[in-house]
């Protein structure tokens, strides 16, 4: 479903984690679930993560777009902010996710735009707006993130 985008993170984010020998470019991902329906993350930064997600490859039995599909897109976009938000130290962990649906997508592509509800020590709150090409809302969720703190287990998210 095409090549991964390069994700424009702000350069100052950028620099705290290559002063601590993390390529964030190079880590971020939106995950084998994430690549394989086709997220694209377009911008992301602690107070705004924009991405894509085609419809087509993405449907239920009726052609429309996939409520479940809607869910990874909201929580691919609401984790990559809660992980900008906690930083080099932290693990952002989804604990609650909730999508309501408003519209059915037959076709094109849907753009979800994470904002920061809340953003505290060791939890952060996203709202996603899920739109289609016309801008219509598709689907509102929302994401909470547990902020953990980084652990041995974690050495593929940290530096050694």
């Amino acid at each position: 479903m095409g090549e991964q985008q390069q994700v424009k993170f702000p350069q100052e984010v950028v620099e705290e984690y290559a002063s601590l020998g993390v390529d964030l470019p190079a880590l971020f991902s939106a995950g084998h679930l994430g690549t394989r329906m086709g997220v694209q993350i377009t911008e992301a930064s602690a107070d705004r993560v924009v991405g894509t997600m085609p419809v087509e490859g993405n449907t239920q039995p009726y052609g429309l777009l996939h409520g479940g599909a809607s869910a990874v897109l909201a929580e691919t976009l609401g984790s990559v902010g809660s992980m900008l938000h906690g930083g080099v130290s932290k693990i952002a962990v989804g604990v609650d996710l909730n999508c309501t649906h408003h519209r059915g997508v037959r076709s094109g592509l849907v753009t979800g735009v994470a904002t920061p509800v809340h953003r505290g020590r060791s939890t952060a709150t996203y709202e996603i707006v899920i739109s289609d090409e016309e801008g219509r809302r598709v689907c509102s969720a929302r994401l909470t993130c547990l902020l953990r703190d980084a652990g041995p287990g974690d050495a593929s998210r940290t530096p050694a």
